[in-house]
């Protein structure tokens, strides 16, 4: 008797290798993909394997369902990898957009009690808070509320806040992001959010709440960032060999 990880069906394995050629990519929104004859050849399988690689491409909501026609890849959200930690910048650059900024506000601040103890703060140190409108190739579709240590502030003000990204600039200082905890969860357009990303009050957002920490395990950033649900989708991979998973109720609050 032998033991060992389930085999992924070779149906998976290719939807797969398809699904990440899309997310980086090599085939663009409503761009027909290689007919099922070309897959076969290419991957050394049969037909109906492919038909099984395009059943699950398309109950993913990746490709289209034309019947007798080429599958196309759909228009949709980009897929922003949770595996991997980008600045929004890197990442935006990676998909072949074109990231840019508008600036709400630079402030030192007392921080709130949740943003202390994320930022690991005592009672009565200030907090540097940064809030800017991201946009991907001019269209805004974040808002971004960080907060960063008090002593962050002089290179982060020193910065082009509107065209340069300030995870990838701080690394000029020897200040480098390495590891990140992330939280999600859905909520509506506040009238504040709405005015600033141009869309109406209630419309769904993704919210993220992101603690990101240097070499050291020394903390640099808490950040809130609130994503236009409908252009952007957040890409998880799990395995069976990575351990448990607990699900937590999250914490809704506008």
């Amino acid at each position: 008797m032998t033991t060992g990880q389930p085999k992924v069906p070779r149906y998976r394995e290719i939807a797969e290798q398809l699904r990440e050629a899309i997310e980086n990519g090599e085939f663009a929104d409503g761009e027909s993909l290689p007919s099922e004859h070309h897959l076969s050849e290419r991957y050394g399988v049969s037909r109906g394997t492919i038909r099984q690689t395009f059943a699950y491409l398309r109950a993913s909501g990746i490709v289209s369902s034309r019947q007798g026609a080429r599958r196309q890849v759909l228009r949709g959200p980009r897929a922003q990898p949770m595996t991997e930690l980008l600045s929004f910048s890197r990442w935006a650059r990676s998909i072949g957009e074109t990231p840019s900024s508008r600036t709400v506000g630079t402030e030192i601040v007392t921080p709130s009690p949740e943003v202390r103890e994320r930022l690991g703060l005592t009672q009565g140190e200030k907090a540097f808070h940064v809030e800017r409108v991201r946009l991907l190739s001019g269209a805004a579709i974040m808002l971004e509320s960080t907060y960063y240590p008090e002593r962050l502030a002089a290179p982060i003000l020193a910065m082009d806040l509107d065209a340069e990204s300030i995870t990838d600039n701080l690394e000029d200082y020897g200040i480098v992001f390495v590891d990140a905890e992330h939280s999600i969860e859905a909520i509506g357009a506040t009238a504040r959010v709405a005015e600033l990303l141009g869309i109406h009050i209630g419309t769904p957002l993704l919210r993220t709440m992101r603690r990101t920490t240097d070499p050291a395990g020394e903390v640099l950033e808490c950040s809130f960032d609130t994503y236009l649900g409908s252009a952007v989708a957040f890409v998880v991979r799990n395995s069976v060999a990575a351990g448990a998973v607990s699900r937590v109720r999250s914490r809704l609050s506008n």
